[in-house]
């Protein structure tokens, strides 16, 4: 069975509702994830915009998730006593923060990709971005999903 990433807020492909928005409640969506391949150690979640305007902008990064987790509740912070790590995304925060492009920019893309990875721990240092987390997940990587996600304001 293939790594599958769902989300019972929006479908691959589809509008983000407001409500994760930063111009909403700011809310981590609600995901699911099934078929974790054999020997993955810990899992590595990423929200990338491609379609911001200085290039690849990232929202979350998060590190060290068990890989025996199935999923991350809707609102989930690093202040909530969770198992895993928060990177530093590019707005500076240790958290998620959703989608939130120019007005008038038109639709941008939101990939959420989920690896699964043969290492329990990435071992690297707290103030870490988004960017060098997913670097070295993928010197790890057993395997990857993308969920796709849309906004515009």
């Amino acid at each position: 069975m293939a790594l599958t990433l769902t989300s019972p807020a929006f479908a691959d492909g589809e509008k983000i509702p407001r409500t994760f928005a930063r111009d909403g409640e700011n809310l981590m969506p609600p995901l699911r994830w099934t078929g974790v391949p054999e020997g993955t150690r810990s899992l590595v979640l990423v929200i990338e915009d491609p379609d911001a305007p200085r290039g690849t902008f990232r929202h979350l990064g998060i590190y060290d998730i068990p890989f025996d987790q199935s999923g991350l509740s809707q609102g989930a912070d690093p202040g909530a006593g969770e198992s895993f790590r928060f990177a530093r995304n590019d707005f500076g925060n240790k958290a998620y923060d959703g989608p939130q492009p120019p007005p008038g920019h038109g639709v941008h893309h939101y990939y959420f990709r989920l690896a699964a990875i043969s290492e329990p721990r990435l071992g690297i240092r707290d103030e870490v971005g988004v960017a060098e987390v997913w670097e070295k997940a993928t010197r790890h990587l057993i395997e990857e999903v993308t969920l796709v996600g849309t906004y515009e304001r």
